[in-house]
C-alpha cells in the first residue's frame, strides 16, 4: 500500500473522548503538533460528542463478534488513539453549511470513518515496508504478529473502508476507490525521484498531491456529497481539502528539517537518509549552498552525517522558500473554505489551515 512519511509515534486518545491533539498533555514525540491542527475544531460546539461517534463507530465497523482474534488485529491501532483528523474534516464540512450547533447525521460520520479507515490501513502496510516497530506508543502490528498478518489486517480495514462508501452511494463509493488510486500513484511517482538530487518541485507537488492531499480532499469532498450540498459548494470543500493537505505537507516536511528527534518523535533527517528529498532540500539545492549539500546526497546521506546536510539546508533560502509555499497554499485554503459560510464550522477549518504555520513558528522562534 502507500507509503506517507509521518512521525512513527501519533498521540494517544484521551480521557475527555477527544484525540490527544485536542487538548490532552502531549509526551515529547507529539508536542510539535499540539495546539496547532487540533483546538480550532475542539472549539466547536459538538466536538466531544462527534469525537464520541467516530470512535464508536470505527470499533463497531472493524469488531467481528465471531473473529475476535482479526478484531484484535484490526482495533489495534484505532484503539491506540490518533488525531481523527480526517473524520472531523468531513463532519465540520457538512456543517459548514448548517446552523451553529447542530450535530450533523450518523452517515456523515460513517463517511468520515471510511476515510480514517484507509488512513489507518495504509499505516499497517507503511510499517510493513518501514520494519517499524512502534505506532503511536504501541507496538507496531508488524511487531507483534508479524508482516504477512499486518498485510492482510491493512486490507481488511480497506475493505471496510469500501464496504461503507459502498453503503453511502455509488458517488462515495467512486470518490474512494478513486482517492486508494491517487495515493499509490503519489507514492509510485516519488519512488520514481528516490535519490535524485535534480527532482523538481513539480515532481514533489505531483506526488504530495496524490499520497497526501487526495485524502483531505476526499475527507471533506464525501462530507460535501452525504450531506448532499450543492455541487458547487462540494466542489470548493474539495479544493479546500487539497489545499490543506498540499499546505500540511510542505509544513511536515519542513519540520523534518527545522524540529529536533524528540519534537518529531523520530530522527530529524530522515527523509533526506531514506533519498526523499522535500521541497526543503529541492531548494536548498538551488540556493548557494546546493553545490556542498548535493556531494552529501550523492555520497548518501547516514545516520553519521545527517546533521551536517540538516545544516545545508537550514542554512539557505529552502526554508524560508518552503515556508512562503506553504502559506500560499494556506491562503488559498482559507478564501476557499470561507468562501462557502461564514459560520463557525467554517472558521474552524480556516483557522486549522492557519495553525498549521504556527507549528513551523513556533519551533523557528525558540
Amino acid at each position: 500500500m502507500v507509503r506517507r512519511r509521518r512521525c512513527a509515534t501519533r498521540a494517544p486518545a484521551s480521557v475527555t473522548g477527544l484525540p490527544a491533539a485536542f487538548g490532552a498533555r502531549p509526551d515529547a514525540a507529539t508536542r510539535y503538533r499540539v495546539g496547532v491542527d487540533g483546538p480550532p475544531l475542539a472549539s466547536l460546539p459538538t466536538a466531544s460528542d462527534d469525537s464520541a461517534r467516530i470512535e464508536r463507530f470505527l470499533l463497531d465497523t472493524v469488531r467481528i463478534d465471531d473473529d475476535p482474534y482479526l478484531t484484535e488485529i484490526a482495533s489495534h491501532l484505532i484503539k491506540a488513539g490518533g488525531k481523527r483528523q480526517r473524520p472531523f474534516f468531513t463532519i465540520t464540512s457538512a456543517a459548514t453549511r448548517m446552523d451553529d450547533g447542530a450535530s450533523v447525521a450518523d452517515d456523515v460520520v460513517r463517511g468520515g470513518v471510511a476515510v480514517e479507515l484507509v488512513q489507518v490501513g495504509s499505516l499497517y502496510h507503511d510499517d510493513v515496508i518501514d520494519e517499524a516497530q512502534i505506532r503511536r506508543q504501541v507496538d507496531s502490528v508488524n511487531a507483534r504478529w508479524g508482516n504477512l498478518r499486518a498485510v492482510l489486517a491493512g486490507d481488511y480495514l480497506l475493505a471496510k473502508a469500501s464496504e461503507i462508501a459502498a453503503s453511502l452511494g455509488t458517488d462515495v463509493a467512486g470518490l474512494l476507490a478513486t482517492t486508494i488510486g491517487e495515493l499509490c500513484k503519489g507514492q509510485v511517482a516519488e519512488l520514481q525521484t528516490l535519490y535524485n538530487p535534480d527532482r523538481t518541485p513539480e515532481q514533489y507537488f505531483t506526488s504530495i498531491s496524490g499520497k497526501t492531499a487526495s485524502l483531505f480532499a476526499a475527507a471533506t469532498r464525501i462530507g460535501g456529497l452525504v450531506a448532499e450540498l450543492e455541487p458547487a459548494i462540494t466542489d470548493q470543500l474539495t479544493e479546500f481539502g487539497r489545499l490543506y493537505g498540499m499546505a500540511f505537507q510542505v509544513v511536515d516536511d519542513i519540520l523534518d528539517i527545522i524540529a529536533t528527534d524528540d519534537q518529531l518523535g523520530k530522527p530529524a533527517g530522515k527523509d533526506m537518509i531514506e533519498g526523499v528529498y522535500s521541497l526543503p532540500v529541492i531548494y536548498a539545492l538551488q540556493s548557494d549552498r546546493g553545490p556542498q549539500l548535493r556531494d552529501l546526497l550523492e555520497a548518501r546521506i547516514t545516520a553519521d552525517n545527517r546533521f551536517e546536510a540538516i545544516d545545508y539546508v537550514r542554512r539557505s533560502s529552502g526554508i524560508d522558500r518552503s515556508y512562503d509555499t506553504a502559506s500560499e497554499f494556506v491562503d488559498r485554503a482559507r478564501a476557499t473554505i470561507l468562501g462557502v459560510s461564514d459560520n463557525k464550522a467554517a472558521n474552524a477549518l480556516a483557522d486549522t489551515a492557519s495553525h498549521l504555520l504556527g507549528t513551523v513558528d513556533r519551533i523557528r522562534n525558540a
